[in-house]
């Protein structure tokens, strides 16, 4: 089985100084306990403890899935102080995150019901694992050759392709050669915690 903590994490926790309190106060925020909350993300209750106290950094899958279970962006697990609610966000503004061998840009406002970002996705990174749980996704290739399985279907999306599809779909993204890929990355968020029950175990690792 494949999992966001089957992907270990890289470099030191002081990367993500704000990430541990973020995570415990959106988590409280959203009224679930540990083990719930653990189960929606598809982590162990242990992990997310460690996550939640510094002992442990996350993947930006991780934090994807977990900003899908809290109803809020990875901007706010991160504690970044986006102007809420604001239409534009300009290019001088979106300052590169790193996470688990991604790196991302955020390209959308705080306080919607979707998010918007540019990511980066080194080949081989911690980010090519199967990811299965409810709302719509819409993704379009930048920059490389992006590896896209869907299901049981493989495609090869190069520069200008774009793809939109429900994320009850098992899906996995990959960088099909050594100089990765760059996209846009749109997805939908849970707006409860009732929602985030919703969550569909992890699939198996695909080929």
């Amino acid at each position: 089985m494949s999992s966001p903590e089957s992907q270990p994490s890289a470099g030191p926790v002081d990367d993500l100084p704000a990430v541990a309190p973020q995570l415990r106060a959106l988590r409280r925020r959203a009224a679930l306990t540990l083990e719930a909350a653990a189960r929606a993300a598809g982590l162990s209750p242990a992990h997310l403890s460690r996550l939640e106290t510094g002992q442990r950094q996350p993947s930006l899958p991780m934090l994807l899935a977990l900003a899908r279970v809290y109803g809020t962006t990875v901007s706010e697990l991160l504690g970044e102080n986006v102007a809420e609610r604001d239409a534009i966000v300009r290019a001088e503004d979106m300052e590169p995150t790193r996470a688990g061998g991604w790196t991302y840009w955020q390209a959308g406002a705080s306080g919607r019901g979707m998010q918007a970002l540019r990511v980066r996705v080194p080949h081989g990174s911690q980010g090519d694992i199967v990811r299965v749980h409810p709302g719509e996704e819409w993704l379009y290739v930048l920059t490389g050759r992006l590896r896209l399985r869907l299901g049981d279907a493989t495609h090869l999306l190069l520069p200008g392709s774009s793809a939109h599809f429900d994320s009850l779909t098992p899906h996995r993204i990959a960088a099909e050669k050594p100089d990765g890929v760059e996209l846009l990355f749109v997805h939908t968020l849970l707006q409860s915690p009732t929602a985030a029950l919703c969550l569909g175990p992890h699939i198996g690792d695909m080929p």
